[in-house]
This record gives C-alpha cells, structure tokens and sequence, in this order.
C-alpha cells in the first residue's frame, strides 16, 4: 500500500473512531429520545420522565450516569425522582431514598464535582417534629452511594433559600429574600466559598436581578462563565422566561432574554445545562401541567453570547 493510500486509511479511520466515541459520549442521554434537539427545544424523555405530572428542575452526575428531578403528581406534592446507567440502559424512575415521610422535597443539583447533592425541603428540620419553612439539604456521595442528607450549613438557617447551584470552586447562587421583603421582592444571591467557610451573603446586582415581577431559579455554569434564571418581565414572551447574563472580567452583563427558541407564553423556569455543556433542560407549562425540555445549548450561548456584548 503506497504511502497516499495509508494516510486516506487512517483519515477514514479516525473519522470512524471519533464518530463511535461521540455516539458512546452522547448515548446515555439520546436513549430518551428519538429525536436530537438542535435549533429548537423537544420534550426530554416523552413518556418516561415528562408524562402526565409537572416535572421540572432536573440535574445529573458529572459522567451524566445519574440524574434527578422533580415530579408533582396533579394536587400532590413535590418529589424527588432518580434513575441511573448501567450496562448500556436506565434505570426506571423511582423516588430518592431519603423521600421525606412528613413534608416534602424539590429541585435537586449535583455540585460539579460529583460529590454533593443539594435540594429544598420543608421536611421537619433538626429536633423539630413539624414540618418547617423551606430549608436546603445536602447528601454526599462515597463509594457506598449517597448518605443519609444533612441541613445546610448554620449560618444559611435563618435565610430562605430556593433553586441552590453551585460553581466548581464551592460557590453558592440561589434564590433569597431579605426578612422585611415580600416574596415578589426576591432575587439572585450568591455566597463565595473560602477554605470551606462561606461568607458573606450578597444579591447580585441589577444586571441579574433587573426591574421584573420576579426573579429566581438561577443556574451557574462550573466556571462561572455564565448565570442562567428566570423571570417575569413585561418585555418577556410570555408568564416567565428564561435569561443569561455572562460573566466578563468580573462583571456581569445585562440580563439576556434567551429568545423564542426557549421562551414561550407559557413559563419557563428552572434551568440547569448538562455536565458536558451540550444541553440545556428547562421546565415548560402552566400553573397545573408542564414538562422538561432540553436544546442545543452550545450554539443557542454563541448567539446570546453576541448580544450581549
């Protein structure tokens, strides 16, 4: 075989090759759907995660081999609802373990890292027997699975706190109020992790936390590249949209309204994207039904990142 011949072999090989791999890499999660979201949003997992109930706020492991959301059955409460990959297939979607007996839990995030699950609950909370306000919760993970979850961090237990991600570095954004402010009166707060401490609790200024009826459900990006939340605005598509505001040398740039390959008249709300940045998830409905979606979201951010600048 002359030497052209080899070179156009190996070309074609490693096409091949690098194909496989990327239908291996995308595998776990195209199993939910026939179809592949590209320029517009699709229902995620049809049928088996998004069915007759309200579903939203979904989050997965870093190896994308274990994920969780929330499930609200019509006039029921909210759920925690988990599947995992093994040997090529998913498990069937079934409550957490640690389902609260009295009250109930929502909106599940894995810490980039893998190693911390965190989400709201109003069930009872350190020696109390009844149920309390909206507190956040954490499990960890070992080699033996999850463990047994615990209540954030003291100096968190006086605030409300909803919709809690977390970057790379162990920073904290969330959903809060201060005590004298009514709920509409919320916004986007983040606190920085320093050596295991965290600091200080501070609202995002008014590029995030813009002049709306409501702002909340932010997700940050491990780098802290970028802030996605939601919204009511009068300017907006619809009840509630989804927006981005990119971090540029320290600062944040004003709110992005994700445009209507996201947002509907419906509401859209609790974003999250998915470990390997190729996907965005993100709940569709009304005040009774609604489901999961998920796009492209590596060319959906290049085009939001060029409006903002």
């Amino acid at each position: 075989m002359n030497q052209s011949k080899t070179v156009l072999l190996l070309f074609f090989i490693t096409i091949i090759f690098a194909s496989s791999c990327q239908k291996e890499a995308e595998s776990n999660l195209t199993l939910f759907s026939e179809q592949i979201p590209q320029d517009s949003a699709l229902i995620f997992g049809e049928g088996i995660i998004s069915k007759e109930n309200f579903e939203f706020a979904i989050t997965f492991s870093p190896e994308m081999d274990e994920l969780f959301y929330t499930s609200r059955k019509p006039e029921g409460a909210n759920e925690i609802i988990t599947m995992q990959y093994k040997n090529g297939q998913w498990s069937n979607p079934s409550p957490v373990f640690f389902k609260a007996e009295v009250g109930w839990d929502f909106e599940p995030h894995i810490n980039p890292t893998g190693d911390k699950l965190y989400f709201g609950s109003i069930r009872p909370h350190l020696d109390t027997l009844k149920p309390r306000a909206l507190y956040q919760w954490y499990a960890e993970k070992s080699d033996h699975g999850w463990s047994t979850p615990k209540p954030i961090e003291k100096n968190f237990e006086d605030r409300f706190m909803m919709y809690l991600t977390t970057s790379k570095n162990g920073n904290l954004y969330f959903t809060s109020q201060e005590e004298e402010d009514e709920m509409e009166d919320g916004g986007i707060y983040y606190s920085i992790n320093e050596n295991g401490q965290y600091n200080k609790v501070k609202k995002l200024g008014d590029e995030v936390n813009f002049d709306g009826k409501w702002i909340a459900h932010p997700y940050i990006a491990p780098d802290e590249s970028y802030l996605i939340y939601d919204g009511e605005s009068e300017s907006g598509f619809g009840e509630n949209d989804l927006y981005i505001s990119f971090n540029q040398n320290g600062n944040w740039t004003k709110a992005v309204n994700m445009g209507p390959k996201v947002n509907t008249p419906l509401t859209e709300m609790c974003a999250s994207v998915s470990p390997d940045g190729q996907y965005l998830f993100f709940h569709r409905g009304d005040d009774e039904t609604g489901d999961i979606y998920w796009i492209d979201f590596i060319r959906l951010k290049k085009d939001l990142l060029s409006q903002s600048k």
